[in-house]
């Protein structure tokens, strides 16, 4: 691997370890670094960044566990080459973080609903419509058991569905992120969606989405999803 201006830098005078991750990350995304290259070795980086080396080997065990980085007994440490949840891993924690911004979180949900939907009005296939066909009678069966959690299961089932029939498993990977920390939220909005005994309303909101689907009417997206999380939003 040829020697990059990146990992030249020095980082003095800087939060060592965290500097040393950024630019190696850096590298990767500028091209400098590609999948499957070897890092330089300690010593290397050490000298080139006039860090020390117990920073460095810091730094390398916090890229092997985002998935980043692979150490390799006795050959080195290189980049993945192959894609890991890991690397996701941390997105997850920092929205922990952020979950006293409901509506920021709620935002985030809607636009990759509604990005979803747009990109599915062009390529949904016949089955496509049998497979959350099948997943709204389930979620109707579940309603009809009066059990909750099994309710907000399939809720969750629907959903996770439409994201599947992108056919993106990055999108699909972040949108099961998304759909992690947002189900305590989302729960509460069935609950009093059920609560105030509208029942059928809940069932309806997730035929319409199918039927926009169906009939590829990309101009009732935003309305239906508004219509969809207005328990959500009150709450």
């Amino acid at each position: 691997m040829s020697e990059t201006n990146i990992l030249n830098r020095s980082l003095q005078n800087h939060s060592v370890v965290q500097k040393i991750v950024d630019q190696i990350t850096e590298a990767i995304l500028r091209g400098e670094l590609r999948p499957g290259d070897r890092l330089p070795t300690e010593a290397e980086l050490c000298s080139s960044m006039g860090v020390g080396r117990n920073s460095v080997r810091e730094a390398i065990k916090i890229l092997e566990a985002y998935g980043v980085a692979e150490i390799r007994r006795a050959d080195g440490t290189y980049i993945c080459s192959t894609y890991s949840r890991k690397m996701l891993d941390p997105m997850l924690y920092g929205m922990l973080l952020m979950q006293s911004s409901g509506t920021e979180i709620i935002q985030l949900r809607q636009v990759m609903d509604a990005g979803i939907l747009h990109l599915l009005i062009s390529t949904i296939t016949g089955d496509g419509l049998k497979m959350l066909e099948h997943a709204c009678r389930n979620l109707e069966a579940a309603m009809a058991s009066g059990l909750r959690e099994r309710i907000m299961e399939a809720d969750i089932s629907f959903h996770l569905a439409i994201a599947r029939l992108a056919g993106n498993d990055l999108l699909l990977t972040v949108y099961s992120y998304v759909d992690r920390i947002t189900t305590p939220s989302r729960l509460s909005a069935m609950n009093k969606i059920l609560d105030a005994g509208r029942i059928q309303d809940f069932l309806s909101l997730h035929q319409q989405l199918i039927e926009i689907l169906r009939y590829g009417r990309a101009e009732q997206i935003e309305t239906a999803l508004s219509d969809h999380y207005m328990f959500w939003k009150q709450l």
